[in-house]
Parts: C-alpha cells; structure tokens; sequence
C-alpha cells in the first residue's frame, strides 16, 4: 500500500489487506521484507512493551516514539499510528493539533482513532487537514471501562445497529477505512458488504476486507492468546531453548568458541 487509494482499490479488486500491529525497528523490518502491506503502530504498545493492563496511560509522545522506530524499520511500508487515550476526544482542535504532530514526527502516513457518531466532526476536522483517518469500531480498547472488559461487542440487537450506524458515520466523515474488532463474524460481514471503505478485522471473522494481529502475539511470544489469534509459531517456546543453550554453552566453556573469538 502506497496510499490510501491502494486500500480502496483493494476493496474494488477484492484483494485481502494485511496489517500488522507492531512497534519496533526490527519488527518492523521483518514485516516490510515480507510484503505486509500495512504496519499499525498501535496504543497496544503500552500492554506489549510495556506491561500495562490497559492502552489508556499511553502518551503521544510514547506513539510518536515507536512510530518514528517503525517508519525506520519500513520506510516504504503504509504506516497508521493509534492516537491514544485523551489525544483527541477533548476537541476536534485538540486532536488536529496532535494528529498533525503524531504526522510530522513520526513520518506515517494515517492516524487511527477509536470511536463512532461521537467523534465524527473530529474525523471531518482532520481530513479537512489533510490527514488520513482510520476508523475503529466495535470492542474499542480505549474504552475498557465504559464496556465492562475486553468483551465480544454487537451481540445484542441494539448494539447491532449502533456498530453498523457508527460504521457508515466514519464512512460518511471522510475514513479511509475502518478496523472491526471482536464483533461477530455475520456482523462484520454485513458491515463489509455495504461500506464503501475496506474493513480490516481482528476477532471479526473472514469476510472483512482485510486482517490485523499484534506480531507478538501471533509469532507466540505470550503464554496465552485472545481466541481470534492464531499462534503462527512458538517464539518465546524458541527463544527460551537459545536463551538456555547459551546460559549452559557458558557455563561449560564451550562459548565462545574460537570462531567467535579476536586474534
């Protein structure tokens, strides 16, 4: 993806998107060099890296930090960065001033932020300025508290039709695209079918337009997992054995070996 227009050509050709949450260098590079066509550097850093139980007590310039990281490790790569918690839910002027820092800092090419009718004039705002939004709706992190947990959104029949309006409404406000997330899978595909936009999902079945997963989580490096991820590979099953071949290779003596060793 080399612009937003890709994601919406995508949507028209019917080709799956792929993105991937993730905020390092090195990460990202992996993902880069394997043809992801878009990194989203997202709030989750705070639980990943950092060990918080929630996304809330992350900061812009904690964001701006890891997307700057991102942007070095993929710097041909469709970059979106989340905005954080309070960063643009007091005004839309608030949240123009610091999506335009989050842009020019970090050099990414779209901002995401979480939410539906409530912060549609915030997304128009935004556009208007030039700056790309992606949309999220359903389980929306940010909003852990008001939601009761980390729970499957629009089970009920009102919660349906308030995740399918907020949907259009970001639509209609000027996204480029909108992520659904832990909403069932008949929901998702209904809201696929008459948006417009691609729909990136993550809990949300196949039939959205594309898919997102944290990288930590999906290369296994967490004991346990959401059930919509799938553990591509045991990572911390792998890099425990190296850590415990290299504790016991030096405590023998055998490392470093002469090949690892100056002249």
């Amino acid at each position: 993806m080399k612009n937003i227009h890709d994601f919406l050509k995508a949507k028209e050709e019917k080709r799956k998107i792929t993105m991937i949450s993730t905020y390092e260098y090195w990460s990202a590079k992996i993902c880069e060099e394997a043809g992801i066509d878009c990194i989203l550097v997202g709030d989750s850093v705070g639980m990943v890296d950092a060990g918080l139980k929630t996304t809330l007590p992350v900061t812009v310039e904690e964001m701006i930090y890891h997307g700057r990281a991102v942007r070095r490790g993929a710097p041909n790569t469709f970059i979106v960065v989340d905005m954080p918690f309070m960063s643009y839910q007091v005004s839309p002027e608030e949240a123009l001033k610091n999506a335009g820092k989050i842009m020019k800092e970090s050099c990414c090419n779209a901002v995401k932020v979480e939410g539906g009718e409530e912060i549609a004039k915030t997304i128009e705002k935004l556009v208007s300025a030039g700056i790309p939004v992606m949309g999220h709706v359903g389980l929306t992190p940010q909003s852990v508290h008001a939601l009761g947990g980390y729970k499957v959104q629009g089970k009920t029949e009102e919660d349906r039709k308030r995740i399918i309006k907020d949907a259009k409404i970001l639509e209609q406000a000027g996204a480029f695209a909108v992520v659904l997330e832990a909403v069932p899978s008949d929901l998702a595909e209904e809201i696929t079918e008459f948006l417009d936009i691609p729909t990136i999902g993550i809990g949300a079945g196949n039939k959205t337009d594309g898919q997102v997963l944290v990288f930590h989580d999906m290369m296994g490096f967490f004991d346990k997992s959401p059930k919509f991820v799938k553990r591509y590979v045991e990572g911390k099953k792998l890099f425990m054995e190296a850590l415990k071949q290299f504790s016991n290779e030096v405590k023998e003596g055998i490392f470093p070996g002469e090949e690892h060793t100056y002249k």
